[in-house]
């Protein structure tokens, strides 16, 4: 740090890897070196999505040290995998959090998990401030999503270690107000919580003009109405309304339904397209960041999606790149929730409850009849709420600024 010291940061995932969340462990990273500081980050040697993708195992990006773990990463074929590496990771992050040398405090969120672990047990015996970016909330989503049930000892034992992390962090961000009333429950943190939604990623988001888009070109999407979901593919974002949606449109030649990125529920997207024979539907995986303005621009219109118990367990930042590129955003969920937060206070997209798919077929059909100009205004004050209030600039200015308080 400024004084000499390092800021330790753990993360499984971290760039050049596509995973959202180590993208903006790197803005932050980046920032506070450029501040001055001595910055070092513990992550994995492969891929989150692809673990046959490696990556240095040692090198400096912008300023950050970037350490990579081998064993630290096995993909997420399966729960025992990513329980396997996430295990193999944080037993080697506890030796760096015990023993790196100089360490001023240590930044860390929720790739994996219970990362959170190791920075707790480096303050108890190191006496160090420890901040938490809280990304999502387990076990919340476990419960919700039907895998454990509340009362079991595995969702009993989560809550506990987790109650312990926020106990201990010196200070917590929440992604929206609703994460925040969550995370209240389990204590009062408000004099130490800071509520801020995370900050897309607009200096690789520029928007580019349809005519000319490579991505249109390459993918054969001139002249198409191209409805587009780009992310993770989670089992907590549904996409099944929109496949049946989609399934309605399958003999219209000038409709498109992209879904670009990974994850489990891109299971369900391959099942659809085959056994309903959907060639209006385009599978396509994670884009790099550098063609990702061409990826999210090539949409008239994007998809975003949070499953019905999910408000404030999960963060639905998909709103955030369609509102870099100008797009409006067509939003499957519930009311109220950060998402229809957004819609109704800008006007800048449509609501459609999941299963309603009736309602998503009209409303799409609705989209798509507007006149372009029309759609283009929706986008054009979608990026300027984006610039005057939710900026990688200004968000990422604010969380380093706090971040030099706790670690002074």
């Amino acid at each position: 740090m400024k004084n000499g010291k390092t800021l330790l940061i753990f993360s499984q995932v971290f760039i050049p890897d596509p995973a959202s969340v180590g993208q903006h462990i790197a803005d932050v990273a980046i920032e506070m070196a450029r501040r001055g500081y001595k910055v070092k980050v513990i992550t994995s040697a492969r891929g989150y999505e692809n673990p046959n993708v490696k990556y240095p195992p040692h090198e400096f990006i912008q300023g950050v040290e970037v350490c990579r773990l081998g064993l630290a990463s096995f993909g997420k074929k399966s729960i025992f995998t990513r329980v396997l590496g996430t295990a193999s990771f944080m037993l080697q992050c506890i030796s760096r959090a015990l023993f790196t040398p100089n360490v001023g405090g240590i930044f860390f969120s929720t790739s994996p998990p219970l990362i959170g672990i190791v920075p707790c047990l480096a303050k108890f015996f190191r006496r160090i401030p420890i901040v938490y970016w809280a990304m999502d909330l387990n076990p919340d989503q476990l419960i919700m999503m039907g895998k454990i049930t509340e009362k079991s000892f595995t969702a009993r034992g989560l809550d506990f270690i987790n109650k312990q992390i926020l106990k201990r962090s010196d200070w917590i961000f929440a992604l929206d107000r609703f994460m925040a009333d969550r995370l209240q429950k389990r204590g009062d943190y408000s004099q130490k919580t800071t509520v801020m939604p995370p900050w897309p990623h607009e200096n690789n988001l520029d928007p580019v003009d349809q005519a000319t888009n490579p991505f249109r070109l390459k993918h054969d999407l001139v002249g198409k109405f191209v409805v587009m979901y780009s992310g993770n593919h989670s089992p907590a974002n549904p996409l099944k309304t929109l496949l049946e949606a989609a399934a309605r449109f399958k003999d219209d030649p000038n409709i498109r339904f992209l879904f670009v990125g990974g994850g489990l529920g891109k299971k369900e997207v391959e099942a659809a397209i085959k056994d309903h024979g959907l060639t209006n539907v385009i599978s396509l995986p994670y884009q790099p960041l550098a063609d990702l303005r061409y990826s999210l621009s090539a949409a008239d219109v994007h998809v975003v999606s949070l499953g019905q118990e999910m408000v404030g367990i999960i963060h639905p930042c998909k709103i955030y790149g369609a509102m870099a590129v100008g797009r409006p955003v067509l939003f499957f969920g519930p009311r109220p929730s950060h998402v229809s937060d957004i819609l109704d206070e800008h006007h800048i997209g449509w609501q459609v409850a999941h299963g309603d798919v009736d309602g998503a077929t009209e409303t799409i059909r609705q989209i798509r009849a507007l006149p372009p100009q029309d759609r283009a205004a929706m986008g054009a004050k979608a990026m300027a709420v984006l610039g005057e209030n939710l900026s990688q600039q200004l968000l990422c200015d604010r969380m380093c600024t706090q971040l030099e308080k706790n670690y002074a």
